[in-house]
């Protein structure tokens, strides 16, 4: 079922994430595998964000070092994700094959003047991906939680300017 706030807190919210986008630079993140995990994906990661902005939206390259707990060593990522942003809500989307063949990840609406959740579950196969981001002082972090039959993992993202 869709989530909704009232309309005057996720104006704030909407205009304040949207105000702080551009800005961001870098990314650090953690993963964290629960006992439901088939995958066992921990470890923690690194990586510098450039912003580019055209018509269809905002979109984070981030570009960086991740680094498995079971191995130590660091393996190269990239990634991209487009931001769109609308009047009562952001649209976050996944264009790791290309923005002709973007994977919508969820809607972001605002819970608080600070905080935003998403309007509904993303299904990927039968793994359901959650999200909340909460707007912190240098940037905000959006939290991750996969659960599924395949998946049971936990990612803190911090987008920092």
């Amino acid at each position: 079922m869709p989530r909704s706030a009232p309309y005057n807190v996720g104006k704030t919210a909407i205009i304040e994430l949207h105000s702080r986008l551009a800005d961001i630079r870098r990314l650090r993140f953690e993963a964290e595998p629960g006992p439901g995990s088939h995958t066992g994906w921990a470890g923690h990661g690194e990586a510098e964000v450039a912003v580019s902005v055209d018509a269809d939206g905002l979109r984070f390259h981030e570009s960086g070092q991740f680094t498995p707990a079971a191995t130590g060593t660091a393996l190269s990522f990239r990634n991209v994700y487009r931001w769109v942003v609308h009047d009562d809500r952001i649209a976050l989307w996944h264009e790791r094959f290309g923005c002709e063949a973007a994977v919508w990840l969820f809607d972001l609406v605002a819970a608080a003047p600070d905080k935003l959740i998403a309007a509904e579950r993303h299904l990927c196969g039968e793994d359901r991906y959650d999200a909340r981001l909460r707007l912190v002082e240098h940037g905000f972090e959006l939290g991750w939680s996969i659960t599924g039959p395949r998946k049971d993992e936990k990612l803190a993202y911090r987008y920092l300017f």
